[in-house]
């Protein structure tokens, strides 16, 4: 297999370890059960961390993917600060057992949200200023990783200073760093995701695999919605039932020989939804993708 199929902490609305509607071994125990390969980490800590984190892994038989770091690239003592939150992450991904090095974990990098973004999600408003300097400070990032031993990829966002096609270019220009493709994410920006995986097809090393609808977001800025209240309204759907076809993003996979994880993504209100709604809608997305041959 080139390819494998992971969940994430993000589509049960798990943004803190403290405010989960499971606990990291039920969450586990429960994603396995529902034929996934691996797991993203989540907020650093959640899943554990060392030996724990090693035990749980094994005893589900799941492998981690990666996990989200945020730093703030575009100010060099914000990202300065941020590093240690960096290393903190990168001990934990060092410490889960890997049995092949295709599918390690990605450190998966970001910028926090911009304000004026995230309240007009997808419209990249404004921009980074000091590019230069972001793309300096992003390389030093992937290259601390890499000396680490793992290969970290950078993750566009709705909300954020990189969310169109052309700033993601940008970011492929103007570093060496490998890409974490979005397909949700990219197409509420705007992009066309099939088209980006098989032009950006070399400097993609991790795959989110999102569905989503452009009706409800422009509905969503409409009605003056932030990013957070979009995601509330569903702004990202179960796959297949928004404007994506999750076989279009498989077969491309498959075309352009790609081979890593494939991590799914429906990212969920932290509040408002049972938890019970939440594991049917990530069993669903799996038996999606089962269906699409992934």
């Amino acid at each position: 297999m080139t390819i494998r199929v992971a969940n994430a902490p993000v589509n049960f609305g798990i943004y803190q370890p403290d405010s989960a509607p499971f606990t990291a071994p039920e969450l586990l125990a429960a994603l396995a059960d529902a034929g996934y390969a691996g797991v993203d980490s989540g907020p650093i800590g959640y899943l554990g961390t060392g030996d724990t984190l090693r035990a749980r892994l094994a005893e589900t038989g799941l492998h981690l993917a990666g996990g989200w770091v945020d730093l703030r690239f575009t100010d060099e003592d914000g990202w300065r600060e941020d590093l240690a939150g960096l290393d903190a992450a990168l001990d934990v991904f060092t410490a889960a057992e890997v049995d092949d090095p295709r599918f390690a974990p990605r450190p998966t990098l970001s910028l926090p949200a911009d304000p004026v973004r995230f309240a007009r999600p997808g419209l990249a408003l404004g921009g980074i200023e000091d590019w230069p300097g972001f793309a300096r400070r992003l390389q030093e990032t992937a290259d601390r990783c890499r000396e680490r031993g793992l290969e970290a990829v950078y993750h566009h966002h709705l909300g954020t200073l990189v969310e169109s096609e052309a700033e993601v270019d940008r970011v492929l220009d103007s570093t060496d760093v490998s890409l974490c493709l979005d397909t949700g994410h990219l197409y509420l920006a705007g992009g066309e995701p099939t088209a980006a995986l098989r032009r950006w097809a070399p400097r993609v090393k991790q795959v989110h695999v999102k569905d989503g609808s452009r009706a409800l977001t422009e509905r969503s800025r409409e009605a003056g919605l932030d990013f957070d209240q979009l995601v509330a309204e569903g702004g990202f759907t179960v796959l297949g039932e928004g404007d994506l076809a999750p076989a279009d993003t498989v077969a491309v996979l498959r075309e352009i020989g790609y081979t890593g994880w494939v991590v799914v993504e429906q990212d969920a209100p932290a509040t408002g939804r049972a938890p019970a709604s939440l594991l049917a809608d990530q069993r669903t997305n799996r038996e999606v993708l089962r269906k699409a041959d992934l």
